[in-house]
């Protein structure tokens, strides 16, 4: 079965959600700042992904 752009979309985000919330836990649980400060760079690049699949899946909503 083949997703559409719209579904893909929608799954694409729902994983990217879940990259920012894992580096964030990972940020938060480590000790050492240079791989904690890593991660939160991580997790704040993938919030711009996040955001740029949301703003496409908004276009495919009108």
């Amino acid at each position: 079965m083949e997703l559409s752009p719209k579904d893909c979309l929608k799954k694409a985000i729902l994983d990217t959600q879940e990259k920012v919330r894992d580096y964030e836990s990972h940020a938060k649980n480590i000790d050492d700042q240079e791989i904690s400060s890593c991660f939160k760079k991580f997790a704040e690049e993938e919030g711009h992904q996040a955001a740029e699949l949301q703003e496409l899946l908004d276009k495919c909503d009108n």
